[in-house]
């Protein structure tokens, strides 16, 4: 929805904070929160009028008596769904400035006021799923808005948003590098989340608990390799305005080390993953040891597939990704469906689907990176 706006300010607001610039970085700001508002209002509307006619009890495979009540809360979600997307962008003015640390800090405020007040429902009233997506969707706005008006009268005040700094000017600069954002995140969207529709549909809803179960399992790898190298978007673009390659490869480098770090944990957590799953959800849910191979080789996958994404994104040479992200989508879903139906692997079928298509697009971004490093990216892997 915010057509990459969000990551095209974060490149646009690190280098011209790295280049003394504060009234351009403002303008940047002020003008981003001004298109989303007109983008976000413009979505809103549309899903207004759509959201009756949707047919959500066909597309979550669920009783038609919970119709109403899923229309009440898909236009409840949506409401703050659309709300976050201007609120968010202060976390991406404090990534930008390389402290994602302060982000992560916002964001854990706002799981921790998520938990207390779902437990406080379980106490006080009766299931709802309505109570349950205004917890899920409007907490998080409410902490998002009251951390923008802290850091835009302390930490960031010289670049707090203003109607007079708005210069739709600067929009060509911001939307020139965001569409490719836009596309990539739109394909990354589709490949994540699709597969708990294609399960609902081929094997129903509730076989869908035990794959998220292993999914958060082995997402804690993930988080905790993102938030490492989270910095490292920002810094790469200060680093590639200033032409530091030797910096940019040690640090690659590093981060490969780390990678095959990554390894050896995510095989050690496969060979402890059923009695951790007792531990946690207790014996009503089977989770079998090829399902939880499949979501190890999908973070290694994943973490290798990041360290490139982040060094590619920080320097604003996406159209390769973009182009692979998009070719990816559209093997996911019927390999998913090959996978998991026609051969009858199941419910791995569905994430081993999606490791094909992630290890078909890491190939190339571990090539364009070195071809960039180097000095030798010309054509397409330059661009």
């Amino acid at each position: 929805m915010d057509v990459g706006l969000g990551h095209g300010l974060r490149n646009k607001f690190a280098v011209a904070k790295a280049n003394g610039d504060h009234e351009k970085a403002k303008k940047y700001v002020s003008t981003t929160y001004a298109i989303l508002f007109i983008i976000v209002g413009i979505f809103f509307l549309c899903f207004v009028v759509v959201n009756g006619f949707n047919p959500w009890t066909t597309i979550l495979n669920v009783d038609e008596n919970f119709n109403q009540e899923l229309s009440q809360l898909a236009l409840i979600v949506f409401s703050f769904f659309s709300l976050k997307f201007v609120a968010k962008l202060v976390t991406t003015i404090i990534v930008a400035d390389q402290k994602p640390a302060v982000r992560d800090v916002v964001n854990l405020v706002s799981k921790i006021i998520i938990l207390i007040t779902i437990f406080l429902l379980t106490r006080t009233t009766t299931s709802s799923l309505i109570y349950v997506g205004l917890a899920y969707t409007g907490l998080p706005v409410l902490v998002l808005v009251l951390a923008s008006f802290y850091f835009y009268n302390t930490t960031y005040r010289k670049y707090s948003p203003s109607i007079k700094s708005i210069d739709f000017s600067y929009a060509k600069d911001l939307i020139g590098l965001g569409w490719k954002f836009f596309v990539i995140q739109i394909s990354v969207t589709i490949l994540f989340t699709t597969d708990n529709i294609i399960i609902s549909q081929l094997f129903g809803p509730a076989e869908v608990t035990p794959y998220q179960i292993a999914n958060k399992y082995y997402g804690i790898v993930l988080m905790f390799f993102a938030i490492l190298i989270s910095p490292m978007w920002s810094a790469y673009t200060e680093a590639f305005e200033k032409d530091d390659f030797d910096w940019i490869k040690n640090v690659i480098r590093k981060q490969e080390k780390t990678w095959l770090l990554i390894i050896l944990i995510v095989i050690g957590m496969t060979i402890i993953a059923e009695p951790v799953y007792k531990f946690w959800v207790g014996e009503e849910v089977r989770i079998s040891l090829f399902l939880s191979a499949c979501w190890g080789l999908f973070v290694i996958l994943q973490t290798y597939n990041i360290i490139y994404t982040y060094f590619l994104n920080g320097v604003g040479m996406v159209k390769l990704q973009m182009i692979t992200a998009t070719i990816s989508i559209f093997i996911n879903i019927p390999l998913s469906i090959f996978f998991a139906r026609t051969i009858g692997l199941g419910l791995p079928g569905v994430i081993l689907a999606t490791c094909v298509s992630i290890f078909i697009y890491s190939i190339t971004r571990k090539i364009q990176v070195t071809k960039i490093i180097n000095g030798n990216a010309t054509g397409i892997w330059g661009q």
